[in-house]
Order: structure tokens, then sequence, then C-alpha cells
């Protein structure tokens, strides 16, 4: 019997969480799912992956809470016996009044960091005795146009973001040669995280953006879990690199 490949992703109840948890079960592999707090979108999304053929494994924890993150890994190890990938994509954001730097709320930093930054490497560190278990294991982190260029994001998220890129090229040192460490940064995005940023001026917005890409739409979550999927399975001499998805956009600014 053909043994099936073993991931770990997190914030994969909905979004380019979900994308990701999809291709890899389509792709052969079981799926460790966490959710922060999106219980019903994580059943929903491990029901989809069943059907793909996953075995599909559904936990909540908070990646800012390392003895959740080293719960959950333990968890995971018991489970599946080791992982071959890992999907680091949880992520929150701040509230803020475009260039109004008085209007942040310094917990909501606090909380952003602790999610985006120190999450990442909280579960990378504990998955990592999980992944030498694996065959050529390799982690895509989720990191963001706005980690890579100045924009009307909330400052903590988009800093936050630089930080995760900086944070993989990092880890892609520590980790090598054994373990590759890439990330993805996507551009504008269509669905709900953007509905919620960009509120009424949504499609207004995102219709500008399209229209001056030269692949002439928006990234999807199905766009952004394509490259995780190809980083994750090939890309075999690539580590410590951000591959920017935006149809060009950046590159034509």
């Amino acid at each position: 019997m053909t043994h099936r490949k073993r991931a770990l992703v997190t914030g994969a109840a909905t979004g380019i969480g979900r994308s990701a948890v999809l291709a890899l079960a389509g792709a052969g592999y079981d799926v460790a799912l966490i959710y922060a707090s999106s219980a019903a979108g994580a059943q929903a999304t491990a029901a989809e992956a069943e059907a793909l053929g996953a075995r599909a494994l559904v936990l909540q924890c908070d990646v800012s809470d390392d003895t959740a993150v080293r719960a959950m890994t333990r968890t995971v190890d018991e489970a599946f016996g080791g992982l071959d990938a890992l999907v680091n994509n949880a992520g929150t954001t701040a509230n803020w009044k475009v260039k109004d730097l008085e209007s942040l709320d310094l917990a909501e930093w606090d909380r952003t960091f602790a999610v985006n930054v120190r999450g990442t490497f909280q579960v990378t560190r504990a998955a990592v005795p999980l992944l030498r278990k694996g065959t050529l294991p390799a982690i895509v982190n989720t990191a963001s146009i706005v980690g890579l260029r100045p924009g009307p994001q909330p400052l903590p998220y988009a800093a936050s973001k630089a930080a995760v890129v900086n944070l993989t090229k990092t880890l892609a040192w520590n980790l090598g040669p054994d373990i590759r460490v890439n990330a993805v940064a996507p551009g504008w995005m269509e669905g709900d995280w953007m509905e919620r940023m960009l509120g009424d001026k949504y499609d207004d917005l995102m219709g500008k953006r399209a229209r001056s890409t030269p692949l002439r739409r928006c990234v999807t979550a199905d766009d952004v879990a394509e490259t995780m999927l190809s980083l994750l399975q090939g890309n075999r001499f690539v580590t410590g690199e951000v591959v920017v998805i935006d149809g060009g956009f950046a590159s034509s600014t």
C-alpha cells in the first residue's frame, strides 16, 4: 500500500487555509486542520478533504499559546506519526483608520504579532521533530505583499508580515539542509478577508486593481494554494524564498 503523506495546516477553516487543505488532500496528503475559532468552517473543510480521500484531523489551537501548540503537535504526531509538510497560515489583523497612528490599539498590535509572528515560530519549532520523520519535508509560511511594500493596511499587520518574510529566510538557514522553508506573498485577494477590509468599496477597488494587473484579475485562495503545493512537493533546491502571487501587479507599477 502506498504511504500517504502528512500535512499540518494552521488557519485551516477558511480562505487560503481551506484551499491549502483541499489542494493537499487532492495531492494524496492526510491533513491536520488547525483552527482558532471557526469550528464549523474547519469541520466543513475536513469533510471536503475526506471526500477527496484524505484522513482529516481537526484540532482547535491558539497558535500564540506555546503550551497549546506543543499539545496540538503531540496529538498530530500520535495520529500521523510525523509530518511531510507544514503550512503556517494562521493570521489576524488590527483595526485602524488609515494614516491615523493614534487610532491603533496597542493590544491589537501585540495580538497581531503574537499570532502572525510568534505563532509561526512556535508551530514551526514544535513541528520540527515531526518533520524530521517525514520524506523531503518542507514548510510554507503565508506572508503578504504588504510585508514587501507599503500600503494602506494596518501597520501591525504589514509589519508582522515583513517579520514573517525575515523569519522564513532565517528558519531556512537554521533548518537546512533537512527541511526547506519558503513563503508566499499574495496580493489583493478575492474573498471574505478583503471584503471585511474594504467594506462597501470592495467591488470598486478590486475592479480597479484587476484592471491594473497584467493577468487582469485579483488573486484567489486557490491560486495561493496551488503555489504552496508546488513549493511543498517540488522546487527541491528552493528555500528561503518568498513567492509573490499578484498576477504581475507589483512588477508593473
